[in-house]
């Protein structure tokens, strides 16, 4: 069994929604672990391609509403379970709940690793999962901006 991974799946502080995405054998369970669905519904108990209004909590505490968007494997973009919890933009909120879904039990997932399990998974091949890695633009991320301001150079 794989572990559960989480990370951040929007560029950070751009829009007004940002979404932490889940994928393993316990992604349902943990989403649930900080997420409440406003009808008391339960994630476990939705079917895949379903979605939920709620919030999402650490402890007691709801911090911010959300959406949680349920995909069951074999149909995701991993070809595991996966949730999405879109809630509202900015670092500090999604931030947030990423540190509630690490401490529910997921762990960091690393640069490219939902592809790789895309890929590992069946559900690309080698070429398309290069072109993801390609497509995403970098400086979504602030990395090209980083890189352009580190070389300026200011005259003696």
């Amino acid at each position: 069994m794989a572990k559960t991974i989480a990370a951040i799946a929007t560029p950070h502080g751009v829009g007004g929604i940002g979404v932490v995405r889940l994928s393993g054998d316990r992604a349902v369970e943990i989403a649930q672990a900080v997420f409440r669905a406003a009808d008391g519904s339960r994630l476990a108990d939705l079917p895949g391609y379903t979605a939920r209004f709620g919030s999402v909590a650490q402890g007691e505490k709801a911090f911010d509403q959300a959406v949680a968007l349920v995909f069951r494997a074999p149909r995701s973009y991993t070809g595991e379970d996966v949730v999405e919890l879109s809630v509202h933009g900015g670092l500090v909120t999604v931030e947030r709940t990423l540190q509630a879904v690490l401490a529910a039990g997921a762990a960091p997932a690393g640069p490219g690793e939902f592809t790789k399990r895309a890929f590992l998974n069946g559900k690309m091949d080698l070429t398309e999962a290069e072109s993801v890695a390609e497509t995403i633009p970098n400086e979504s991320f602030g990395i090209n901006s980083f890189n352009a301001n580190s070389r300026k150079r200011t005259p003696a």
